[in-house]
């Protein structure tokens, strides 16, 4: 058994994939939309209650990789009203240098939440939140 994190984009999947493959690397590995769903009926009820609904060029189903990870993504209920809240995603680059590169591609649009600084724990720890509101923890080791 794993456990894989699932972040909903509400409508900003495809801008957050782009997003991830220009700063972390990421490698998207599937992408399904809506309208690729061979039974469109049975996921009518995701738009119940969640505001506009998905349309059908939205991503219903995404998987990507960052470094050994996959992650998965969805544009959602499709609400254009993203929110990651109570959770991080925590990167362990290899060296300082590139513990700077991960933190200031992920701050661009972002908001640095603790600069990349030296740590009892680590030689650079720092905390942002990217443009879409995904935390994140760069964490060099020391």
């Amino acid at each position: 058994m794993k456990v894989e994190s699932y972040l909903m984009f509400e409508g900003r999947c495809e801008e957050a994939l782009g997003f991830y493959r220009s700063a972390l690397g990421a490698q998207v590995t599937m992408l399904m939309r809506y309208k690729d769903n061979p039974e469109p009926a049975a996921g009518q009820g995701c738009a119940e209650g969640g505001g506009p609904g998905p349309t059908p060029e939205m991503v219903m189903h995404a998987a990507f990789t960052v470094g050994d990870t996959q992650l998965m993504a969805s544009d959602g209920m499709g609400s254009g009203k993203p929110r990651f809240e109570g959770i991080s995603l925590a990167l362990s680059p290899a060296d300082e240098a590139e513990a700077k590169r991960l933190f200031d591609a992920l701050a661009d649009g972002g908001q640095v939440q603790m600069p990349l600084g030296k740590t009892f724990f680590s030689r650079a720890f720092g905390m942002v939140a990217d443009r879409f509101g995904v935390s994140w923890m760069v964490v060099a080791p020391e």
